[in-house]
C-alpha cells in the first residue's frame, strides 16, 4: 500500500448527499477481486450515458457532459470533496479500490460510512471529516475558482487552502500510524515475521505432534 505523507491535489466537487457504494462502483463490476482497474467505471452510472460491463472499453462510450468529472477544470483531480454520508450502502471494498484506481488519495466531507471509513485507510486513502459548514465554503471557493488546489497533511493533520486557511482534522493513532507507514492489515503481519517464525520454531520443540500433519504432507523442512 503506498504511503501517504501530504499531498497538494486538484479538488472535484461532487455535490451530493448519501452517495452509496453501488453509486461509486456498480455491482456488475464486483466479480473481479483484483484492486486494480476500476478507475474507469467509478461512477460509472453518473459519468456515462450507456450502461457500462465488467471488461469493456470506455474510451469511446458516451460521457455524461453534465457530471462533474467529465468537466475539463476537474481533470486529474486528487481530492473528492463531498456531502455527508459518503459512501453508505454496501460494505463493497471494491469502493476505494476505484476511487484510488481513478487516482484520489483525499476525501473530504462531514461524514463518512463506518465501514467504508475504515476500507478507506486500509487501501492508501485519507478521508477526512470536517465540519459542515467548512465543508460549504470549499464548495463555495472550488466552484469559483478553476483550478483549485487544497494541501492536506497528514502528519500535521491540516488542510489548507489557497488563500492561506488552515483546517484541521481529527485521525487517531492506529490508523495515522497504519497510512504514513503505507501499512495494511497484511503488512502489520509481517512487521512481527521474525517473532511469527521464532513462535513456531519453539512450538515446534514443544509439541512436534503438532506439525506431524504438516511433515506428512511435504511441508516440513
Amino acid at each position: 500500500m503506498q504511503p501517504f505523507t501530504e499531498l497538494t491535489g486538484l479538488v472535484a466537487p461532487l455535490d451530493r448527499a448519501n452517495v452509496d457504494t453501488d453509486a461509486i462502483i456498480p455491482k456488475q463490476f464486483l466479480k473481479s477481486i483484483r484492486r486494480t482497474g476500476f478507475g474507469p467505471n467509478l461512477f460509472d452510472e453518473w459519468r456515462y450515458l450507456d450502461r457500462g460491463e465488467p471488461g469493456q472499453d470506455c474510451s469511446n462510450r458516451p460521457l455524461n457532459p453534465a457530471f462533474v468529472l467529465n468537466q475539463e477544470r476537474y481533470r486529474g483531480a486528487t481530492v473528492l470533496l463531498a456531502r455527508a454520508n459518503f459512501g453508505c450502502g454496501s460494505s463493497r471494498e471494491h469502493a476505494p479500490w476505484a476511487l484510488l484506481d481513478y487516482g484520489f488519495r483525499a476525501l473530504i466531507a462531514p461524514s463518512f460510512a463506518d465501514i467504508f471509513y475504515n476500507n478507506c485507510f486500509k487501501n492508501g486513502i485519507l478521508p477526512i471529516v470536517l465540519p459542515e459548514d467548512e465543508v460549504d465554503r470549499l464548495f463555495r471557493e472550488v466552484q469559483t475558482m478553476p483550478g483549485y488546489r487544497l494541501t492536506v497533511s497528514l502528519p500535521e493533520q491540516t488542510v489548507a487552502t489557497p488563500a492561506g486557511a488552515v483546517l484541521r482534522f481529527e485521525v487517531d493513532s492506529y490508523r495515522k500510524h497504519c497510512l504514513l507507514n503505507g501499512l495494511d492489515e497484511i503488512g502489520l503481519t509481517l512487521q512481527h515475521a521474525e517473532a511469527i517464525r521464532g513462535y513456531e520454531a519453539r512450538r515446534r520443540q514443544e509439541a512436534p505432534w503438532l506439525f506431524a500433519d504438516v511433515k506428512a504432507q511435504g511441508g516440513g523442512a
